[in-house]
């Protein structure tokens, strides 16, 4: 596949928590270092479950939970994890005042709940996942490469078959 037919965007169905950990868990399988991933959806949408999912995936052992009083919690594995949470944060100012913006990331992955807080022109290249549940209560998950590079993570992502 050359980068110009890379797919850019990609609609996964999750019926359950376990789905939605699964997805997570393929996604951490093509995650490199720097990569910045928003999580996008309202309360409950399952921001927290993906994470898990792929904390898991990166071979994390600790329990991950959502880091909405911590804003931000680190975890080891075979890439650091950087799970940030900006529900809490009123903007930008807050988050760089709040130190969730620094180059230790680089070394790792950084997982942003609540992603939209943080505007695309001050993170112009992250992957969004964006999580909406639906009146049967599953979840539709559209994960949306903003570069030709992440088109690994939207190809992750894609039901097989």
């Amino acid at each position: 596949m050359t980068p110009s037919s890379a797919p850019t965007r990609v609609v996964v169905r999750c019926a359950t928590a376990a789905a939605t950990r699964s997805l997570g868990a393929r996604l951490a399988e093509v995650a490199r270092r720097g990569d910045r991933i928003g999580l996008i959806g309202p309360l409950g949408a399952g921001k927290t479950e993906l994470a898990k999912g792929f904390a898991a995936g990166l071979g994390v052992t600790d329990v991950v939970d959502s880091p909405s009083f911590t804003l931000m919690a680190e975890y080891p594995g075979r890439l650091p994890l950087f799970h940030l949470d900006l529900y809490r944060l009123s903007g930008l100012v807050d988050a760089f005042d709040g130190g969730l913006l620094d180059e230790r990331e680089a070394e790792g992955v950084t997982l942003i709940e609540w992603g939209d807080r943080l505007a695309a022109d001050v993170d112009p290249d992250r992957l969004d996942i964006f999580i909406v549940i639906g009146d049967d209560e599953a979840r539709s998950i559209e994960v949306v490469a903003a570069t030709a590079d992440q088109a690994r993570f939207v190809v992750a992502a894609a039901p097989a078959g």
